[in-house]
């Protein structure tokens, strides 16, 4: 190792001709200086000093000459050494294809994937102090990052003294009327003081003024780039123009960088003021909003959220109705971009990694099988004069040749893998997904790859090198290659086999449990039937001003869609099932004692024929009529069987009473329906109530659609255009938005996307470690047979059978594969730990999963080694032995 690590510094003199001449002149200037030093210690005169002192090394000229003659021949001994690796691989292209094809495939991977962790993980967001920024969220029992109380907010800022800046901002839909038709327009609604928090300045215009965002203030409206593109033109007198947002004016008072991107919100046309409080806002206890904030030079996280705290245990003593139960919670704003995706990036590097330690495996196997070969060849050279430290540079040369091919044509694979998996990800989640814009070969992912590449080539080189320290210079010479590669196979061969294939156990254990997750998933009793449904999102026009108008379109809307062809129902409800499910609503049993702990529970807002549109189990009781949507009727409620056995333990709920916590208004149940998945697939299911469509009726609402044939559904383009068209017969001025078909939904919901992802790359990188460590096997296999041809001969002239010579191969190779597949499911459960919580319904140590992978990989293993094996039988003896 220590020839090693003289070697590299020697290389690295070479190219830096400066910094070889000043430590030369340093270490020369010292010696000098000390044997001065010495005579003046003696008694001698500095001057008499210096001139021994001289004298005694000589011509300074001359030696830095013979320094320099030494390191321009150590510079040829270099270039020739790089020649002859060059030589060699040309004269063994089967194993420099292959050395180099395997290589590149594993930094390829690596490189790929790394692009992405940096890109999500290590690249800073494109804000002024990133570090700084933080999210701030009310948190309780049932909702543990939960949306802010704009209320609640408005105290935060005045009572915190953690942040530099303290803001908000809410999702908002605006309808636009362009050219004859209406569509809808992404947006967000922030706080004054929004941009300046996250240090982003308008490109053209202004942004928003200090109390901007004040109830009464003018309406004013920041935009995108995108939107000053698309929508108006581009134009520089785009500063003060008026636009139309649910036909309510805006005025146009600045324009966004183009680089601009809130990941959080995703793509958003128009920013406007909070300066027009919804209905939703005036309350204390209705929670819409997300909280920003940046936090003071020197103030902690830790420190910020402690204070947060305790202003929320103020504000919960303050207003005990909409604030019990409620505290708050800062976390980096980072991990609100990032989201999920985190454990998951983890997880397919380190598969990704895997795989490039198998192919590293490989092409060491490679070279300590040739290097065997290669025996006689060095003790010759040694027996000729060649030192240690010489042949060791051998090796290290022809290491980083092979490495840098392999890292050339990886960083080419690296980035076709780049633009593959980029084109896998559905262009609505890349909007969500800023950090990816650009992504390639940037110098920290270059880095990356330098730095794995140096440890592949220290790894290529210490291995032979390795072996060379442990040669028999008689032996070798007088031995030759054969009969070498079976004690190789033997003694490092079966080692790096059972590596291979314990590896190649635990991608293959992690792509079947991923892969189970994700069945299980998808085949979670969601409590209704998804297929033949369709969901399209319409907003209410503001011309609508009363209930009554609104009530009278929702039912002409339900009707009109319902009178098409092969349409079997209509509904409309607040929310689809197989969504990020919100906070929800306070609520208890009528005249019972509040528990202890706060309990929330999703409230969906929905239409007589939304329960049996959606093909929900009526488990008592029975569903909303009509008549109930009407507002002056009596409050009634369905709920599912978990808020039934939360609230009524034991008790027959319908007929029932519950109360809302802070209204005291209550409202009783007439249904209890089995549950219906209001939330992520991978979620545990919660109680959840329906009501009446009569209540917050106002801005969008979901029109849910049951065709009567499975063949019209399936067409869901076509289908849902077929709404739309409906809905404008009814009125062309509805904006319709976000259609897709329910089985659709669930297919690209989150929970079940991100695990697709994982079980589709695990399982790629699992079928190439299985073809690497299965070809491996074979490989070394194969090697050693032929290497021992004489001793089959030999066994065989005294007698022993055909088939006792493939027992003998087979035993052989049937061990390492044991010992290799045991490894591997060790390890296996123990990765497995590790990423439990990506799995679904999963156990780490699922038996058929283990069982499924040893039994594939053992089958693949024996096929690689039956074929040396029938190979070594068939040998003729007496040509072995005429040959040897």
């Amino acid at each position: 190792m220590d020839a090693i690590k003289r070697f590299f510094r020697k290389v690295s003199l070479l190219f830096n001709r400066d910094r070889f001449r000043a430590e030369l002149d340093e270490e020369m200037a010292f010696h000098r200086t000390q044997t001065e030093r010495e005579y003046e210690a003696h008694g001698m005169s500095s001057e008499a000093a210096r001139l021994a002192s001289l004298r005694r090394f000589g011509n300074v000229t001359h030696l830095k000459e013979r320094s320099h003659e030494q390191v321009r021949f150590r510079f040829e001994q270099v270039l020739q050494d790089v020649r002859f690796a060059l030589r060699q691989l040309r004269k063994n292209p089967g194993f420099a294809a292959t050395a180099i094809g395997v290589l590149a495939l594993g930094i390829g991977a690596s490189v790929a994937l790394f692009a992405f962790v940096d890109a999500a993980l290590i690249k800073p967001l494109p804000f002024a102090g990133p570090n700084q920024l933080m999210s701030v969220y009310e948190t309780v029992p049932s909702c543990l990052l939960c949306n802010v109380s704009y209320q609640n907010f408005l105290d935060w800022r005045r009572e915190s003294h953690s942040f530099a800046a303290l803001e908000a901002w809410g999702y908002a839909r605006y309808t636009l009327h362009e050219q004859g038709s209406t569509e809808m327009a992404d947006g967000a609604r922030v706080s004054d003081g929004f941009f300046r928090a996250l240090g982003v300045k308008p490109m053209l215009g202004r942004d928003f003024y200090a109390g901007e965002d004040r109830p009464g203030s003018p309406r004013t409206a920041l935009i995108s780039y995108a939107a000053w593109q698309k929508r108006f033109g581009g134009t520089s007198d785009i500063i003060g123009k008026t636009t139309q947002l649910d036909d309510l004016p805006y005025t146009v008072i600045g324009v966004l960088p183009q680089n601009f991107h809130f990941a959080v919100r995703g793509e958003s046309d128009f920013w406007t003021a909070l300066n027009d409080p919804d209905g939703c806002q005036k309350r204390r206890g209705c929670h819409s909003l997300f909280g920003i904030a940046r936090l003071k030079e020197g103030v902690s996280v830790a420190a910020a959220s402690a204070e947060m705290t305790a202003i929320a245990a103020q504000l919960e003593k303050q207003y005990p109705d909409s604030n019990r139960g409620f505290g708050a919670v800062v976390r980096p704003l980072s991990e609100a971009v990032i989201g999920q995706v985190r454990p998951v990036l983890l997880v397919l590097l380190s598969g990704a990694g895997l795989l490039l330690l198998i192919a590293c495996v490989n092409v060491v196997s490679l070279l300590l099988v040739r290097s065997e070969g290669r025996r006689q060849e060095i003790a010759l050279r040694e027996a000729l004069g060649a030192s240690t430290s010489r042949l060791m540079g051998q090796f290290v040369i022809e290491g980083l040749v092979l490495v840098m091919a392999g890292s050339i044509a990886g960083l080419g694979s690296a980035l076709v893998g780049i633009r593959l998996l980029l084109s896998l990800i559905p262009p609505e989640r890349l909007e969500a997904m800023p950090y990816l814009e650009g992504l390639g070969l940037n110098a920290r992912v270059l880095a990356f790859t330098a730095a794995i590449a140096i440890l592949a080539a220290i790894f290529f080189a210490v291995a032979p090198a390795f072996r060379l320290k442990k040669r028999d210079l008689r032996g070798d010479l007088a031995e030759g290659s054969r009969g070498a590669g079976g004690r190789a196979w033997k003694r490092l061969g079966s080692r790096l086999v059972t590596v291979e294939l314990a590896t190649a156990v635990v991608l293959l254990v992690g792509a079947g449990l991923f892969g189970k997750s994700l069945y299980r998933l998808l085949h979670v009793d969601i409590g209704f039937e998804p297929e033949r449904l369709a969901s399209v999102v319409v907003s209410i026009p503001k011309n609508y001003t009363t209930d009554a108008r609104v009530m009278a379109l929702q039912r002409a809307l339900v009707a009109r869609v319902e009178a098409l062809p092969k349409v079997k129902s209509a509904s409309i409800a607040s929310s689809t099932p197989v969504r990020d499910w919100d906070g929800g609503v306070n609520v208890a049993a009528a005249g019972r004692p509040l528990p202890k702990e706060r309990v929330d529970v999703p409230e969906r807002d929905v239409s007589a024929e939304y329960l049996p549109t959606l093909g929900a189990r009526l488990l008592r009781g029975r569903y909303f009529t009509e008549a109930e949507n009407d507002p002056a009727k009596p409050r009634v409620v369905v709920i599912n069987e978990t808020m039934a056995k939360q609230f009524f333990p034991g008790e027959d709920a319908v007929g029932k009473e519950l109360q809302y916590v802070q209204s005291k208004e209550k409202v009783q149940v007439i249904g209890v329906i089995a549950d219906v998945k209001e939330g992520q697939l991978d979620t545990p299911n919660r109680g959840a109530m329906y009501v009446p469509f009569n209540q917050d009726s106002w801005g969008s609402f979901n029109l849910v659609v049951r065709t009567a044939s499975r063949e019209q559904v399936k067409d869901t383009a076509a289908l849902l255009l077929t709404i739309t068209r409906a809905v404008h017969e009814v009125d062309k001025e509805i904006p319709v938005a976000g259609g897709m078909s329910i089985s659709e939904m669930i297919r690209t919901s989150n929970a079940a996307y991100l695990r697709r992802t994982s079980a589709w790359l695990v399982g790629g990188f699992a079928v190439l470690a299985l073809i690497l460590s299965v070809v491996g096997l074979y490989g070394v296999i194969a090697y050693s047979v032929a290497q021992r041809t004489r001793e089959i001969g030999v066994r065989m002239a005294l007698g022993a059978s055909r088939q006792s010579v493939h027992t003998l191969v087979l035993k052989e190779a049937g061990l390492l594969i044991a010992i290799g597949i045991a490894l591997g499911l060790i390890s296996s459960v123990t990765a497995a730990t590790l990423m439990r919580k990506l799995l679904f319904g999963t156990a780490v140590w699922d038996v058929s999963t283990l069982a499924g992978v040893a039994a594939l990989l053992g089958a693949a293993a024996l096929v690689a080694s039956y074929i040396p094996a029938r190979r070594a039988a068939g040998v003729n003896p007496i040509e072995a032995l005429r040959a040897e």
